[in-house]
């Protein structure tokens, strides 16, 4: 080997120790390790941010991007709704969870698959009262195994097509892929139901300080309209159907009060206060087309192109709305914000909003113009709280994510555009429709990931412009000379998944794939064993975060560390080589 290339393993090797190690952060990581292949060398100075511009920074982004709009919208958490309310169990639900990616990750990118059920996960944690890591990292391993099964489910599948086809002339259909991956994804499964164990219970993401606001007895106004589902509905089978996560303290009808028992049948324009988390209020108000309190109102002073946004503050012993009421106070059409929700410590309250006489230390939810809301809050004597998300109160347009996903994804299906240009496209199109308002879109990104992704990229990169690769390669195949067939399908299906976290899948199966090709053919056995195994390998990364996108997309809304991937990767990755061999070469003779 040459100086460049043992150069090149060196910092590389190096990388993984730090990554082991834990010491620094993961993008500090990278940035120490671009930093030393800048110093040594191996990486040119005009290429050190090339990484930055490449398809997986992008497409990690965007797809963070979609995710927080999926969450947003409620979709995802309204169709698996009726499903656990029936799955209380967490074993259970990683189950449904690993299913659904799975088979979601055959039909579409597996990528643009996990960012779209992603948030039914966070949903179910919190029900659960457990950590989202629990469901996470299973859901991604779970969606580089549905890649497996069809042509456009993983990028690697595409590549070996195209490599069948200059050998033989002949490309892989969709469905040829089939029968190895579905096994490997039921396998898989099995494995994720009682393998999760292995992962820390304790990683959780990063708190805000939001995170430590314990601000819960929230009271809200809302108007059945016209064509709501709760038309009709007795209250008990009104409560029963939202999993009584939400309480109906008092019923307005016909501007007298009715006492909300559990027979009472809900009719239009009855007026419901109830009583709840922020998120459990929003999903009961979202999924049954309510009319929240003031949302019909147009704001004072607002402008073209505010945004409207929610912010909760608590209200100050000398403030303007103690011993007043929000209707006496004309706070809409004086202060340009609307009062959405209120929280009294000890008291469950049961008057109408506007006509609640406020007190010192309520905590208040205000909508209006987010440009406009700090100096309104100054003058109504409202303290801000820390910031954390809330979407009661934010209006979103919730099928249109669902819709541009989908198109994004069938894009990239049928091989319109490439996976990067159609989920920035989509990105940009959630946030400039207001689907997802801007400062919740930046909000969404991981930056620290993104900043590894930029700084490994060209890292990663050195081991090909060296030489290293080929050098690794060649070695390889001398090796598999000396084996039985089954050892040589395995020896490639083993290097495909250990060179994956260098060179991430696409790259791999572009150095491997001709190897193993030329490997097959030098030996008088048929391609296409070799060809599945390489791709079966490249798009098998569980070991580390860097390798798949799927795996950096989780890493930091699970709160993962460098070696919890290996913890459960390693496993699954030997349970896939062993049950993958012999399964290809039934699949795919090799004479």
């Amino acid at each position: 080997m040459t100086t460049p290339q043992w150069l090149s393993v060196a910092v590389l090797t190096g990388m993984m120790a730090f990554f082991i190690w834990g010491r620094f952060r993961y993008d500090v990581t990278a940035i120490l390790a671009l930093l030393a292949a800048l110093a040594v060398g191996i990486v040119k100075p005009e290429d050190a941010f090339s990484g930055f511009s490449d398809d997986i920074v992008i497409i990690v982004g965007s797809a963070l991007v979609m995710s927080a709009a999926m969450q947003r919208s409620g979709l995802i958490e309204r169709a698996l709704a009726l499903v656990s309310r029936r799955i209380k169990r967490v074993r259970s639900q990683l189950v449904l969870l690993t299913a659904s990616v799975g088979v979601a990750s055959a039909l579409v990118k597996n990528v643009g698959a996990l960012a779209m059920l992603m948030p039914a996960a966070f949903q179910m944690a919190k029900k659960n009262e457990t950590s989202p890591s629990v469901f996470l990292m299973p859901m991604s391993f779970a969606s580089l195994l549905g890649g497996l099964m069809t042509l456009v489910g993983t990028s690697p599948n595409i590549i070996v097509s195209r490599v069948r086809q200059d050998m033989t002339g002949q490309p892989f259909s969709m469905f040829d892929y089939l029968p190895t991956g579905l096994s490997l994804l039921i396998v898989g499964m099995i494995f994720l139901r009682f393998g999760y164990r292995l992962l820390p219970r304790d990683r959780r993401a990063t708190a805000t300080m939001g995170d430590a606001l314990d601000i819960s007895g929230y009271v809200t106004e809302a108007c059945i309209p016209e064509g709501s589902p709760a038309i009709g509905e007795t209250v008990g089978d009104f409560l029963q159907r939202h999993d009584r996560d939400v309480a109906i303290t008092n019923l307005l009808r016909a501007g007298m009060r009715t006492v909300p028992a559990r027979h009472v049948e809900l009719r239009e324009g009855d007026i419901l206060i109830m009583a709840g988390e922020p998120d459990a209020l929003e999903r009961v108000i979202a999924s049954d087309s309510l009319m929240l309190e003031g949302e019909h109102r147009e704001l004072t002073g607002e402008e073209e192109g505010d945004e409207i946004g929610v912010i909760e503050g608590v209200i100050g012993a000398n403030s303007m709305l103690v011993g007043q009421t929000a209707e006496r106070l004309r706070m809409q059409s004086r202060y340009g914000v609307n009062l959405i929700a209120l929280s009294r410590a000890g008291e469950r309250l049961a008057r109408r909003l506007g006509q609640t006489k406020l007190a010192a230390g309520d905590v208040i939810v205000l909508q209006g113009s987010l440009a406009r809301i700090p100096d309104r809050l100054q003058d109504l004597g409202v303290l801000p709280l820390a910031e954390r998300t809330l979407r009661l109160g934010s209006s979103g347009r919730s099928w249109l994510p669902l819709i541009v996903l989908a198109a994004a994804m069938t894009a990239t299906a049928l091989e319109l555009v490439p996976v990067a240009v159609a989920f920035f496209a989509a990105a940009g199109i959630v946030v400039a429709t207001g689907a997802l308002p801007t400062r919740e879109a930046y909000q969404a990104i991981e930056w620290p990931i993104l900043i590894m992704l930029g700084a490994l990229i060209p890292v990663s990169d050195s081991l090909r412009t060296t030489g290293a690769s080929d050098l690794i390669a060649t070695g390889l195949a001398d090796l598999a000379t000396s084996l039985p067939a089954s050892g040589a399908v395995a020896l490639i299906m083993v290097a495909a998944m250990a060179v994956t976290p260098f060179l991430n899948n696409a790259a791999t199966v572009l150095v491997m794939a001709p190897i193993a090709a030329v490997f097959a053919n030098d030996l008088g056995y048929r391609p296409e064993a070799f060809l599945i195994a390489t791709a079966i390998g490249a798009g098998c990364d569980f070991l580390t975060p860097i390798g798949h996108q799927c795996n950096t997309l989780v890493l930091g809304p699970g709160g993962y560390r460098f070696g919890d991937y290996a913890r459960l990767g390693a496993p699954l990755s030997l349970l896939i080589v062993l049950v993958g061999t012999p399964l290809v070469m039934w699949t795919w003779p090799l004479r």
